[in-house]
């Protein structure tokens, strides 16, 4: 019985050493599972060239890869869900600066046009536009004018010939009625005197 109880000591020892290396070797702290199976793989046993792990170790190392590739898992989810929200948020903001961006524009259209008469024009072209024609209407004027004035000149020239022509006339009129007068007188005379005579 003694014997019995000293190996049931012996094996309680040996457990709880074992799960003193296996706490040791698997206790939460910052290594990464590289690191965790370095010290797992050092502290176990060394049986010719093959290393003797315990079941209850390789346990704990599974559940703390297990539990990395959960939370590696997890982290992935948190970081495509935060990826849609960010991308949703970014989709948000270039809708924004989209609809600024054609107000702007809509902005600067009116700022540079001008509608007339249902057409659209630029404000430099259309500045050209009417400068050239107030340039037409000023030439077409100004040729109308001196077309204008040539006409009146040449009314002018007409109606001074007129007149000369109708002076002359009645200078023609006034010496021929003149004529006419003294011809008749004349004419009378002499047939006063051959009146004259026949009697």
């Amino acid at each position: 019985m003694k014997f019995t109880l000293s190996i049931f000591i012996l094996l309680i020892s040996f457990g709880a050493m074992a799960q003193l290396q296996a706490a040791e070797a698997l206790e939460k702290d910052t290594k990464t599972l590289s690191e965790r199976y370095a010290v797992m793989k050092n502290k176990s046993e060394t049986f010719n060239e093959y290393k003797v792990i315990k079941e209850f170790i390789l346990d704990g190392m599974w559940k703390l890869t297990t539990d990395s590739i959960k939370k590696v898992h997890s982290d992935l989810a948190e970081a495509k869900a935060e990826s849609v929200q960010l991308q949703l948020k970014l989709d948000a903001a270039m809708a924004e600066v989209k609809h600024k961006e054609n107000s702007m524009a809509e902005v600067e259209h009116a700022a540079t046009h001008i509608s007339v008469l249902g057409m659209d024009f630029s404000k430099s072209f259309f500045v050209g536009l009417v400068g050239f024609v107030l340039l037409g209407m000023i030439l077409l004027i100004g040729l109308v004018t001196g077309r204008l004035k040539m006409i009146y000149q040449s009314l002018k020239e007409k109606m001074e010939m007129e007149n000369i022509i109708s002076k002359e006339f009645e200078n023609y009129k006034r010496k021929a009625l003149e004529k006419q007068m003294k011809l008749s007188r004349e004419l009378q005379n002499e047939r006063n005197k051959m009146a004259e005579m026949g009697s």
